[in-house]
């Protein structure tokens, strides 16, 4: 039995008058626990939406929830997460200001890279979640990030850490912080010293905007 969907007409709705502006996260949010349009739902334990206030400046994407997020249901408590909640700090920004989300909202088996008919299914629930909150800034993290969100993704390595305008909404790539584990110096110009000099750049975006 076909049930309908909240986004059944959103791209027709888009182009009248904008009235995805009047869904509630609430209701995306159910949709999304219910959601079994692809095989991630057959693994998940939880399905991992996102978390932070309804007006934020800053808004983050991953690519998707791994092991203990898919325990606790929500986005970046484990070691990454941990990280990330230092990269935060190091600027004096509260984590709990930040709304933090994902690619794809269930845990691919094994921590994989999300594949692409996941992300096709999974993306109305992320363009809604953008639309609704609108942020001032979109820190993007990881290449599948960037490669889901931006139209020209060449290399994450090539364009991190600049702040790209696309269709009238800001965006910064930035390392993800599993990548950072796994090269823990902080060397000048290494990935971590990099990603702290990317995150001055967000806070001093947030003041000035």
């Amino acid at each position: 039995m076909y049930i309908p969907s909240l986004f059944d007409n959103l791209e027709e709705e888009n182009k009248q008058k904008e009235n995805s502006s009047k869904l509630k996260l609430s209701d995306i949010l159910i949709e999304a626990k219910n959601c079994k349009k692809c095989k991630l739902s057959e693994t998940r334990i939880n399905v991992v939406f996102g978390e932070g206030p309804m007006n934020p400046d800053i808004m983050v994407i991953g690519e998707g929830p791994g092991e203990t997020e898919d325990i606790q249901g929500l986005p970046f408590v484990g070691k990454a997460g941990q990280l990330l909640t230092k990269i935060f700090e190091s600027v004096s920004l509260n984590r709990k200001d930040i709304y933090i989300t994902n690619v794809v909202k269930c845990r691919p088996p094994g921590n994989r890279n999300p594949l692409p008919e996941e992300i096709e299914q999974c993306r109305p629930f992320l363009d809604a979640q953008i639309k609704i909150l609108n942020p001032k800034i979109i820190i993007l993290l990881g290449a599948v990030a960037c490669k889901t969100i931006l139209k020209n993704f060449s290399s994450i390595t090539k364009i991190r850490g600049e702040i790209i305008l696309q269709d009238n909404r800001y965006y910064i790539p930035m390392f993800h912080p599993s990548y950072l584990l796994r090269n823990a110096s902080r060397s000048i110009g290494s990935p971590r010293w990099l990603t702290w000099k990317d995150i001055q750049k967000v806070k001093q975006f947030i003041e000035e905007n």
